[in-house]
């Protein structure tokens, strides 16, 4: 749309920062307290079903090329079955967005600055991301290259700097319970963050025509290997601080970040792990604001998506503050119902897109 083009690099950034921008300081702790030791198996076992959606969409936009995931959707199942599909999708996208931003405002009015009031961060938040996805998803490509360079130097400072915290016994033993806290702990993760790969048929049309199949497609695979790696990483650095008490800390990762002390050189670290938790969910929720909106008008035959964005972080944020009033309410609603909501309205249509695509000719 508006004919704004990425390069195959650009599109493995987006889906990176979209994938772990968020997850790695929300994941680690309730997946610790799902899987135990065992967390880390928890995420190769999601990640791994997330392959299957990328394989998904590959398929799908060899045979459909240059078209997005609607204009699949319609030439497979037809108009009716698209916009039913659809609706629920946006019933999907609308919240998700909304609880992005919020768990940026719970995590700074419990952590950092606690007399402030909620709305206060939601909003600022909301309209950076706004202002950031009305630029175009050239811009954002661009803008997402750097910070997530930035975030992720973060990360890897403190967790090199925790090396003295680790201790090792704890990764032992890994499933004392067998395999059904591990099991349920990739269900938890495959819906947050890895069924999330779904929303990317919408971005692929957005490539650069002279790209190869080929490397677009080795470059998202590596994406979300990477995106794989660094949330086992991160887990298991965690596990190696806190053990089995990591699960009662929402924000676990910032937690190992003021363990860090070194003499009195470096202190009070955690302020970056703050900032990188600003700036992943602040990525992820302009991405997921560019989705809905472009979701909406390719299913509404709109000729222009940046129309939308403004009203609907309005929607996001007052939706935001009247859905979620403390960390406990969000960290049920991402651990119950998120992944089931995400598997019916957005996994479960692609699987169903992706049979007819090859047991029939597509609807010219």
């Amino acid at each position: 749309m508006n004919g704004q083009k990425v390069s195959s690099f650009q599109m493995a950034v987006l889906l990176y920062v979209f994938l772990t921008g968020a997850a790695v300081i929300y994941v680690p702790g309730p997946l610790i307290g799902i899987a135990g030791a065992g967390a880390w198996i928890s995420l190769l076992l999601s990640g791994a079903i997330g392959f299957i959606i990328l394989m998904m969409l590959f398929y799908l936009s060899r045979r459909f090329p240059g078209r997005d995931y609607i204009d699949y959707s319609r030439a497979l199942i037809g108009n009716v079955m698209t916009m039913l599909f659809g609706l629920a999708a946006i019933s999907y996208l609308l919240p998700m967005q909304a609880s992005i931003i919020e768990g940026v405002g719970l995590f700074m009015v419990s952590a950092m600055m606690r007399e402030t009031p909620l709305y206060l961060f939601s909003s600022l938040v909301f309209l950076i991301a706004a202002c950031t996805a009305r630029a175009g998803i050239e811009i954002i490509a661009r803008m997402f290259s750097l910070i997530m360079l930035v975030t992720t130097f973060f990360i890897i400072i403190v967790l090199v700097f925790a090396l003295p915290e680790y201790q090792p016994e704890q990764l032992l033993p890994l499933s004392p319970k067998g395999m059904l806290p591990i099991t349920y702990g990739a269900y938890f993760t495959f819906g947050l963050p890895f069924a999330e790969v779904t929303m990317f048929g919408m971005l692929l049309p957005f490539v650069a025509g002279d790209t190869s199949t080929k490397r677009l497609h080795l470059s998202l695979s590596l994406a979300l290997a990477a995106s794989i790696l660094t949330l086992c990483a991160v887990t298991v650095c965690i596990l190696m601080v806190f053990g089995q008490t990591a699960a009662f800390n929402p924000f676990v990762l910032y937690s190992v970040a003021r363990l860090i002390e070194f003499q009195e050189i470096i202190q009070r670290i955690e302020s970056v792990i703050g900032m990188s938790l600003i700036l992943g969910s602040y990525m992820k929720a302009t991405i997921s604001l560019y989705l809905l909106s472009l979701y909406i008008a390719k299913l509404f035959r709109l000729k222009d998506n940046n129309t939308l964005i403004m009203p609907l972080a309005l929607c996001g944020l007052l939706l935001g503050l009247v859905t979620y009033d403390s960390n406990t309410h969000w960290n049920n609603f991402l651990m119950e119902f998120y992944p089931l909501w995400i598997v019916l309205v957005i996994v479960a249509p692609l699987v169903l897109v992706t049979v007819v695509a090859m047991l029939r000719p597509a609807k010219r």
